[in-house]
């Protein structure tokens, strides 16, 4: 029962965080014509989608709920 208190826990922090944080994505393009080769390297900042992260909180808020211990 623990175990799923704990993973609840993670799960609903990871849900709440990924409201508020981006998260990092980095792309390299490269052109190559004989012995001339030129790249760029683009970096963007994605954000995950809200239904995502709600999925997280309650699926989360469930597992806490189920793996409290009975007294």
């Amino acid at each position: 029962m623990k175990g799923k208190f704990w993973i609840g826990v993670i799960l609903l922090a990871l849900g709440l965080a990924s409201l508020f944080v981006s998260v990092p994505r980095r792309e390299e393009r490269k052109v190559s014509a004989g012995d001339l080769s030129i790249g760029v390297q683009l970096q963007r900042r994605e954000r995950i989608p809200p239904a995502v992260s709600i999925v997280l909180i309650v699926v989360g808020g469930a597992l806490i709920l189920t793996g409290i211990p009975q007294r």
